[in-house]
């Protein structure tokens, strides 16, 4: 495998995401929405959009793997896994806020190796591999150069379990949002972590997230000079279900004040 190899899936991946955009617009104010819980949403959309875009991957790699929200694992012989989030923030979808996304993701073995992000309804996208710098459209994106905490604007979400992680993150919410100039929730983890990688938010730290939410946004931040870890400091993986990720000038500061919560 090559930097050859990886423009492929690059350009796989944002086609893919592209079709699965226009999958979501078309069906705008439109969508059969039903529950996987109480209060957690999938809408036909997301199927639908899964749906494209593993068909479109597969046509071109037949021999690849998926780990997408909606139908699981789709696991075969193969070295190459696309983690793939056809909806990210479908709460927002179905009520016309405007933070969604969709995120797809190529894992080679135990590393990421292509990311994209598609930030709807304004259509930017984002995108990484691992041996190229972020990008959001054309341009070239990289992490705030902000030194200190007091100064920052954070971001965090909120999982659909209200047990002992979302009771935690709520008084780090507390805590944090004492400690800077804000903390925002926007609802798409996907977004929350192209925004930090594009130096609109400073950090953003998240209990109770998936692998799908994380993979494509996690490599599009460290290209973008993102510090990434789990909430203690140590190395991140998107089977955590945690991130800590930051301009890494505010780091430590964060992972301290995680630490004295604990």
């Amino acid at each position: 495998m090559n930097k050859g190899d990886n423009h492929i899936f690059l350009e796989t991946a944002i086609f893919a995401a592209k079709s699965a955009a226009t999958v979501i617009n078309s069906s705008y104010n439109n969508s059969v929405k039903t529950y996987k819980s109480l209060t957690d949403l999938v809408t036909q959309t997301d199927i639908d959009s899964e749906k494209k875009i593993i068909e479109l991957i597969s046509s071109k790699f037949p021999d690849h793997s998926f780990l997408a929200e909606e139908s699981g694992k789709k696991l075969k012989p193969s070295n190459f896994t696309w983690v793939i989030d056809p909806l990210d923030g479908t709460t927002n979808f179905v009520h016309g806020y405007p933070c969604y996304g969709i995120s797809i993701a190529l894992m080679h073995e135990n590393e990421t190796i292509v990311g994209v992000v598609i930030e709807l309804p304004m259509n930017n996208i984002y995108f990484a591999t691992n041996t190229s710098s972020a990008y959001c459209n054309d341009d070239i994106i990289q992490v705030s150069k902000n030194k200190d905490l007091i100064n920052s604007l954070l971001v965090t979400g909120f999982g659909y379990n209200h047990g002992d992680k979302w009771n935690f993150n709520m008084e780090l919410f507390k805590k944090f949002t004492d400690l800077t100039q804000g903390v925002r929730r926007s609802g798409a983890a996907a977004v929350d972590l192209c925004h930090t990688a594009s130096g609109k938010v400073d950090g953003y730290w998240e209990c109770d997230v998936k692998p799908w939410d994380l993979a494509a946004g996690a490599l599009i931040a460290k290209q973008a000079g993102a510090k990434l870890t789990n909430l203690k400091g140590e190395k991140f993986s998107i089977f955590d279900n945690e991130v800590l990720v930051s301009n890494n000038l505010i780091h430590s500061e964060m992972v301290n004040t995680v630490d004295n919560l604990s």
